[in-house]
């Protein structure tokens, strides 16, 4: 267990290109958990996702309403944003507990502070800008995207990842 992939992306286009990929190998019951600084890329990696599993809403970061849900795709996503979150105890009120492993895919942003309450049954990916790395002059910074399993399913899942890059 513990599967891993690394790459890197040059712009906001390649980095939803690869949330494509992470939503074109995703299954339902599936929890991403997006760790990364603040515009790091998280919202951009979940709108690839979405585009992937044929959601044609606008996808933003829920920061104040802590859940979207998108349907009208392959399967629902579950897109949490959990910054505001400070204690374990709020997870059942933003709507964690009603979502996780259902009928949808989970993704998670800011949501490594509760790794142990959502549980083995995921993905981490970490997105981390490069400063002093630009793409292009003046362009915005590169950045190392990095998904490592946290169980079989995982494994599978990161598997069908590098199968489709």
């Amino acid at each position: 267990m513990s599967d891993r992939l690394e790459l890197t992306s040059a712009s906001a286009e390649q980095t939803q290109a690869f949330g494509e990929l992470l939503g074109a190998a995703l299954e339902a019951g599936d929890v991403l958990v997006l760790t990364g600084d603040l515009g790091a890329g998280k919202t951009q990696l979940t709108k690839g996702i979405a585009r992937a599993l044929g959601i044609t809403d606008e996808v933003t970061s829920p920061t104040f309403a802590l859940e979207a849900v998108h349907e009208g795709g392959r399967i629902p996503l579950y897109h949490f944003d959990l910054y505001r979150l400070h204690d374990s105890e709020e997870l059942g009120d933003a709507g964690v507990w009603d979502v996780l492993g259902g009928d949808g895919a989970c993704v998670f942003e800011w949501g490594e502070q509760f790794a142990d309450e959502l549980g083995d049954e995921r993905v981490d990916v970490f997105v981390t800008r490069l400063e002093g790395e630009s793409a292009e002059v003046g362009g915005e910074p590169r950045r190392h995207i990095e998904l490592v399993s946290q169980d079989a399913r995982g494994d599978e899942f990161v598997a069908a990842v590098r199968a489709l890059l």
